[in-house]
């Protein structure tokens, strides 16, 4: 059930992602990122109350609050960096170096929290570092690192909220895991839908007046993020975060499509090559770890 829920999750998501780049240059990144909170919160909660028909809900303690609050900023943070690397690197290119998230993770762990690792681990992080290079293409004198270096600080930032989601999940009291994850889910963008306002209220209005113009394409990412998002919590609530990260693999492959077809971005050897690198790479890491 936990591939299921996230195979849909990633087709979804890959949607969602979409339609915010197309959002984002007619309000802005910040308004782009909101319309997935703001637009999906509605959804969300519709969805709740027509499910606590059927079955009690779980009343969150401070414990899965203080989870679901990590996951919320992080996810907000990660939604930005992605968008802005779109404006740089193209669709196709900013899943795949967003999917690189175990890798930095991994390195995060070994620098800050005293974690070794292993000679397999070395390898899978030099092989998807490497694959990283070769997709990319930087040219390193212009200065275009900087959206490369956004892509992999965003897919740092989504494993990070992957763990406080499924922390926030696993901390309510009880409940069947749809009921879980529909109160996580719920919670998380209702925190979100709250923190956007607040930023957008007070830093940048014009953005709002623009979300309320593009309301249809706002509701359209909004539906598909919380319809998404739902179905990663699913996945969250059934198995661990890296197993469901491993298999959202797929969402590579889903970009690509989408870049070339939608987009009309076109990909040469040498960026598929790195893909499949990073792919490689990001799998070996987690199944090494999983051990």
């Amino acid at each position: 059930m936990w591939m299921i829920a996230t195979l849909i999750a990633a087709a979804a998501q890959t949607a969602r992602n979409a339609a915010q780049r197309g959002l984002t240059a007619e309000i802005g990144t910040m308004g782009a990122t909101a319309v997935r909170f703001l637009f999906g919160l509605p959804f969300a909660a519709t969805f709740l109350l027509l499910w606590s028909i059927w079955t009690p809900l779980p009343l969150p303690g401070g414990e899965a609050l203080a989870w679901v609050m990590l996951g919320s900023v992080s996810q907000i943070a990660a939604t930005a960096l992605m968008l802005l690397t779109m404006k740089n690197r193209g669709f196709g290119v900013t899943t795949a170096l967003i999917k690189t998230e175990p890798v930095t993770l991994a390195l995060t762990g070994a620098l800050l929290l005293a974690e070794p690792l292993g000679p397999l681990q070395m390898v899978a992080i030099a092989t998807a570092t490497f694959g990283v290079i070769m997709m990319s293409g930087v040219n390193w004198r212009s200065g275009d690192w900087r959206a490369v270096l956004l892509g992999l600080a965003a897919g740092a930032l989504f494993g990070l909220s992957a763990i406080g989601f499924r922390g926030g999940i696993l901390a309510l009291p009880h409940g069947d895991f749809i009921t879980r994850s529909a109160t996580a889910l719920a919670i998380s963008l209702a925190m979100q839908t709250i923190l956007m306002l607040i930023w957008l209220g007070s830093m940048d209005r014009a953005a709002l007046r623009g979300i309320a113009h593009h309301w249809r394409g706002s509701m359209k990412a909004g539906f598909l993020g919380s319809f998404a998002s739902l179905f990663w919590f699913f996945g969250f609530a059934l198995t661990a975060a890296a197993n469901v990260r491993t298999l959202a693999l797929v969402e590579v492959v889903m970009a690509q499509i989408v870049s070339g077809r939608v987009f009309r971005e076109g990909v040469g050897p040498r960026q598929l090559a790195g893909m499949a690198l990073i792919v490689l790479g990001v799998g070996m890491l987690i199944a090494v770890s999983a051990r």
